[in-house]
């Protein structure tokens, strides 16, 4: 069993900016700034919290050799089957992107 690393490309929030008509009769800045909810999420898209980047930083402390890249993808994916859950990768993974969790019935 392999699980892979997951990328999820997010878009930048649409820039609010003042209609023509409404600059014209004012001083007002013309851009508009962001709600608390699209700062949060241009934060989370600048700093790419919990994505991975496929650095491979895990794969070169992982004792038992289970993350490899995909050479089709060019993921990192850990093989589950060899991995002991030591967790040596969770704790040098610079973005956080690999969590370790209780499996059902181990």
């Amino acid at each position: 069993m392999v699980k892979e690393c997951e990328k999820k490309p997010v878009k930048p929030p649409k820039r609010r900016v003042l209609s023509r008509k409404t600059r014209r009769k004012s001083f007002s800045p013309v851009e508009m700034g962001l709600t608390k909810e699209e700062a949060i999420e241009g934060a989370r898209r600048c700093l790419g919290l919990r994505t991975c980047e496929s650095c491979e930083t895990c794969s070169l402390f992982c004792p038992d050799l289970c993350i490899t890249r995909n050479e089709k993808t060019g993921e990192v994916e850990i093989d589950l089957d060899y991995c002991k859950g030591c967790g040596i990768c969770a704790a040098v993974c610079p973005k956080g992107a690999i969590q370790m969790v209780w499996e059902e019935g181990a």
